[in-house]
């Protein structure tokens, strides 16, 4: 048998009587289950149901492995829109964004993967009292030419300097003020500044999301509703909602008892808006412009939920929100302030030191790619192996290690099945020389891809396929296809042929770009 299960087992936890003749119960269910496209034989064995499974299934799947089941056919399905990444613009892409944008990647792509329609959005922040900051700072500090020169370097340098002066001098934050409400108001040259900001700050951000492999159907932002949030502001005020502060803002009291913990600002004392009130505006507005069925938020901060103040219950959809840790000692050799190009660069750079060190590399036709995409598996897997919303450490010799359960491994053993299936690969096999240990590992793909969908955790899928490189090293070693008769030579290829396909496609989903050489 393939898989058991025990009557004991049942028994015990309620789910049969504890009373009755153990062997008549086992008869009695074995009759009752019904064979599938999948489960090919049902018997009854001693106080135990044995199940085989129908392997020709699994010699007829290529690209597709897995995931074709029917244990999918139980997901919802329809249009999900995932937001996710979210920078601000006018800065270096920090690396704190790092964790929102691969996060989001995955979910995008799993839910793309199971038959979802995915419409993946990257909801800048665009708005706000930083670009006061930064459009007074910029008139004062700012040149031309050197935002032509090197835009987000000058700018970060601006916004650095202006934050400074701000501290000490009440003049410039009196100009921070007036530069927002003129935005606010559309005042042409204000606008202007700021659009060029904004254009400049996605150009260089499409840069390092190509090096990612991320891509975004949608750039929105705060600044796309501001007429919306004041609408919002509106509702508000119709249904009574809104009240007014001691300090003349704007609140929503959330609490049923009076508690001020629970009070929402949402509105500043000289009337502009906040990033909460345009993002109940951005809600609204998604729902009546993409009809999605379900819309999830990847972002570090807890979001205030749409539905505490009676405004997201309009939309009529699912909203899920996926929280996430914080990156603890993530440096790079350039100083403290870590942006993100920066890790790129250096997981590139010590990937390919790494690379001409090893004995085993393959030649290949351009490792600097090779060694860009290891490392970025690297980043991937290091910060998908738990749980997301839990801290965790960045290591970087432990990340970036060949052996152990790391990037670098599973994109090693990839390359390794990739070299074995260059040969060619029946269409006809004996079945009954397939490994049952690794089979079973690849028979439970589906499930963890539903595991994953349940709880849109990357761990499960990490994890499995770090486990299936495992037993495929194992496999190289116990099945060899070199020196084996042909029909037994036949299906463990086969079986390689298998796993190179699940480990490709699993990574994909993870955001992981396979490598054939390595």
């Amino acid at each position: 048998a393939d898989f058991k299960l025990s009557i004991s087992t049942l028994r015990i936890s309620g789910i049969l009587p504890s009373t009755g003749d153990i062997q008549l119960q086992t008869e009695h269910l074995a009759t009752r289950l019904k064979q599938d496209s999948v489960v090919e034989d049902i018997s009854a064995g001693c106080g135990i149901i044995n199940f085989k499974v129908n392997r020709k299934l699994l010699v007829q799947e290529d690209d597709k492995f897995g995931l074709n089941s029917e244990l999918f056919n139980t997901l919802k399905k329809g249009t999900t829109l995932v937001e996710y990444s979210s920078p601000n613009i006018a800065k270096k892409f920090h690396a704190g964004h790092l964790r929102s944008t691969i996060i989001g990647n995955f979910i995008a792509n799993l839910k793309q993967c199971l038959g979802n329609n995915v419409i993946r959005m990257n909801y800048l922040g665009d708005w706000g009292m930083q670009f006061g900051l930064l459009g007074a700072g910029f008139a004062q500090f700012g040149c031309q030419e050197k935002l032509k020169e090197n835009p987000l370097q000058h700018l970060f340098e601006v916004y650095v300097q202006v934050n400074k002066e701000a501290e000490h001098n009440e003049d410039m934050k009196q100009a921070a003020r007036d530069f927002f409400r003129q935005l606010e108001q559309h005042d042409n040259e204000a606008v202007s500044l700021w659009q060029q900001f904004r254009e400049i700050t996605v150009d260089e951000y499409q840069q390092v999301y190509k090096r990612l492999g991320v891509h975004f159907d949608v750039y929105s932002g705060e600044s796309f509703h501001q007429h919306q949030a004041q609408e919002v502001v509106q509702q508000l005020q119709s249904r009574d909602l809104l009240k007014t502060s001691e300090k003349g803002t704007g609140v929503v009291d959330l609490s049923t008892s009076g508690d001020t913990s629970s009070v929402c600002t949402v509105l500043r004392s000289d009337g502009t808006t906040l990033y909460i009130t345009r993002d109940l505006a951005a809600a609204i507005d998604r729902k009546e412009k993409y009809n999605f069925n379900e819309m999830i938020y990847v972002v570090r901060k807890l979001m205030q939920s749409l539905s505490d103040i009676n405004a997201y219950s309009t939309t009529g959809c699912r909203c899920k929100h996926v929280p996430f840790g914080l990156v603890r000692g993530m440096k790079t050799r350039k100083g403290e302030v870590v942006f993100l190009e920066d890790v790129l660069d250096e997981a590139r750079a010590r990937m390919l030191h790494n690379m001409s060190q090893s004995k085993t590399t393959k030649e290949m036709d351009n490792p600097e790619d090779t060694a860009e995409k290891v490392g970025i598996s690297a980043l991937i897997v290091q910060d998908f192996r738990g749980p997301l919303q839990s801290d965790y450490k960045f290591d970087w010799d432990r990340m970036l290690q060949a052996q152990g359960d790391t990037g670098v491994f599973l994109q090693y053993t990839h390359a390794r099945l990739s070299r074995y299936i260059k040969l060619k690969c029946p269409c006809f096999i004996n079945i009954c020389y397939l490994s049952n240990e690794e089979l079973d590992v690849l028979c439970s793909y589906d499930e963890v891809l539903y595991q994953s969908a349940q709880d849109l955790q990357p761990k499960h899928l990490v994890n499995f396929l770090l486990k299936l490189c495992h037993l495929i090293a194992s496999a190289h070693r116990e099945l060899p296809v070199k020196g084996s008769a042909q029909d037994v030579a036949q299906a463990r290829l086969r079986l390689f042929s298998g796993a190179c396909s699940v480990l490709a496609n699993g990574m994909r989903i993870l955001g992981i770009t396979p490598v054939d050489q390595m």
